[in-house]
């Protein structure tokens, strides 16, 4: 595979205008600046994802450690970005802070990866870190899960995964310099393994090809996996993070063990549109090349070597095969995403190298139209998703309500918030109503975490019980220092400056997120000082989280905090409420 930057005769310009670093610095700089501004966003669907990393970044300040004091539903580094983020800008909009922050780990990667590029040709640099530009800003998944146009914050953590592969695909088909790969794949895969597990197996894929087809060399390969083998056991012995993570893998695979193929099917499906084109892409590539393609291979069965090998596979059609291959495999997992975003450093060196040996204009013309076809729909989606959700919001209403901190910057149209407002009451009225919803094992509707009006309405009982919390601590005259909240989210504890019980999982989806809890949780439950119950409404996960902390909960006094929530005050605490 000959890269545009290998045939070019466009001499990097020098000049810093326009330049990959240049660029990065500004936007940095904008951003920051945005960050220090009030801003509010639009609600949207299962925005309360976005509390996860509050409860995460409370924990971390309270000197807690991911996988060795409480189990996460994926690798730890985007918490600990989020919380440096909010010791900078405390007042920040949090989805855009939590998209954003990922910034200091992909900027740098990225203009690692064009350092050779921009040398000799900046059009091509520009090509590569545009697009890249427009995902890391805007805070919006490739699909979306509800018609009203609004903020996705959830699949946050399957965001930075394919920003993260954005930035090694580029270094991988751009980069020469085996001293420059060397830094990439050791930074791209460390932060790819800590931030999800599926994410680095996908990196292991591309890498994994990027060595049989000569692009990495056997010496960079090594010192590449010593040095990530080297993180890994320095964070064991620092606080014994490496051990407890493999651990939580290792449950969250058991909890979702299910046949691979059925999820490659289900998310070829969902990518069709891309999956489509940049296959058909392949097989045109692949019929261009097939005078060449045959003589690499007759040299290949004469001599199995590695460079024969390496001849043979390093092809612009087998590059976006693999990484489209491992795209896919990443999207088995997940739900919101910005799905196969980093096929495009692929596809650019097939469409910047027309002159291929006996590949007539034509076929050239169809692969460009191919690789616009399957790299356009998520850049021209995701801004055109932005460009709905922002200028939409001009009517938008704010979220009434206190005690919510900046997680309480959000807005929706007036008519959702009026239903929102309606819809607590009517939870509270009708509890008998949902309680024989549960029975049944249905939700209140079957998209019902996608529906603004519930997390309005969430985010308003939260504020609620708040102020229900405060008023029985005066009252009575306690302190609840630590808070557990039996639902998906716990934003109490950093809402109120509280603690929350260590070894007890963040991102509480009873299905698929939650371990059976140890000796080690049960005894946490069991000293908590407050554990919350939501019953606006009552739902089957809630419920099943409350039976699953049930045996530790044996002393805790049951009563009724306000209308939307139900308190199980702790053994040490009940002595002293009347």
């Amino acid at each position: 595979m000959t890269t545009a930057v290998d045939r070019s005769t466009e001499n990097g310009s020098g000049s810093l205008v326009g330049s990959p670093p240049v660029l990065l610095a500004v936007l940095a700089l904008v951003l920051a600046a945005l960050l220090l501004l009030p801003l509010d966003v639009p609600i949207g669907s299962m925005y309360w994802d976005l509390f996860i990393y509050f409860d995460a970044a409370n924990r971390l300040f309270d000197g807690q450690t991911p996988a060795t004091d409480f189990f996460a539903p994926v690798g730890p580094l985007g918490y600990y970005l989020f919380a440096g983020g909010l010791k900078l800008f405390p007042g920040a909009q949090p989805l855009l802070l939590v998209h954003w922050s990922l910034l200091a780990v992909t900027a740098p990667l990225m203009v690692l990866a064009l350092w050779e590029v921009d040398r000799r040709s900046r059009a091509t640099a520009l090509a590569i870190l545009l697009p890249f530009l427009v995902f890391a800003v805007l805070p919006f998944n490739t699909r979306e899960f509800f018609p009203y146009p609004g903020s996705d914050g959830f699949g946050i953590y399957n965001r930075q995964v394919c920003q993260l592969l954005y930035a090694l695909v580029a270094a991988l088909v751009f980069l020469r310099s085996q001293r420059l790969l060397f830094l990439a794949v050791v930074v791209a895969m460390t932060a790819l393994f800590l931030t999800k597990i599926t994410g680095f197996v996908a990196g292991a894929l591309v890498c994994l090809f990027a060595f049989a087809a000569g692009r990495i060399a056997l010496g960079t390969a090594l010192a590449a996996a010593l040095s990530f083998l080297a993180l890994l056991g320095g964070l064991q012995l620092w606080n014994g993070f490496t051990l407890g993570y493999l651990g939580d893998i290792l449950a969250l695979v058991e909890m979702n063990e299910e046949s691979l193929l059925p999820r490659f099917l289900q998310a070829a499906s969902l990518t069709f549109g891309i999956v489509l084109p940049a296959g058909l892409m392949v097989l045109c590539l692949l019929y261009a090349d097939r005078a060449g393609l045959g003589a690499d291979l007759y040299r290949l069965r004469r001599s199995f070597r590695p460079l024969a090998i390496a001849a043979f596979l390093d092809r612009d059609a087998f590059w976006i095969g693999a990484v489209l291959l491992a795209g896919i495999f990443f999207e088995t997992q997940n739900t919101g995403s910005q799905a196969l975003i980093f096929l495009w450093p692929a596809l650019l060196p097939a469409v910047l190298n027309p002159q291929r040996s006996g590949a007539p204009r034509k076929l050239v013309a169809v692969a460009a139209l191919l690789a616009a076809a399957a790299a356009l729909p998520p850049l021209v989606n995701t801004v055109e998703r932005a460009a709905r959700t922002y200028v939409g919001a001009l009517k938008n209403v704010a979220l009434p309500g206190d005690n919510l901190k900046t997680l309480g910057r959000v807005n929706m149209r007036p008519e959702i918030l009026a239903r929102a407002e309606k819809m607590l009451g009517f939870y509270a009225g009708h509890r008998q109503t949902y309680a024989d919803l549960i029975r049944i094992k249905e939700l209140p509707a079957y998209m019902f975490y996608s529906e603004f009006d519930f997390q309005a309405a969430h985010l308003m009982a939260v504020g609620k019980a708040v102020d229900a919390i405060r008023t029985l601590e005066a009252r009575q005259g306690v302190v609840f220092e630590t808070i557990l909240n039996l639902n998906f989210v716990n934003p109490f504890p950093w809402l109120m400056d509280r603690k929350a019980p260590m070894h007890v999982a963040i991102g509480a989806d009873p299905t698929r997120a939650v371990p059976p809890p140890g000796a080690d949780a049960l005894e946490a439950v069991r000293r908590t000082d407050l554990i919350l119950h939501p019953t606006c409404p009552l739902t089957i996960a809630n419920a099943d989280l409350l039976a699953l902390y049930a045996p530790a909960m044996k002393a805790h006094e049951r009563i009724t905090l306000n209308e939307c929530f139900d308190a199980y005050v702790g053994p040490g605490m009940v002595d002293r409420i009347e």
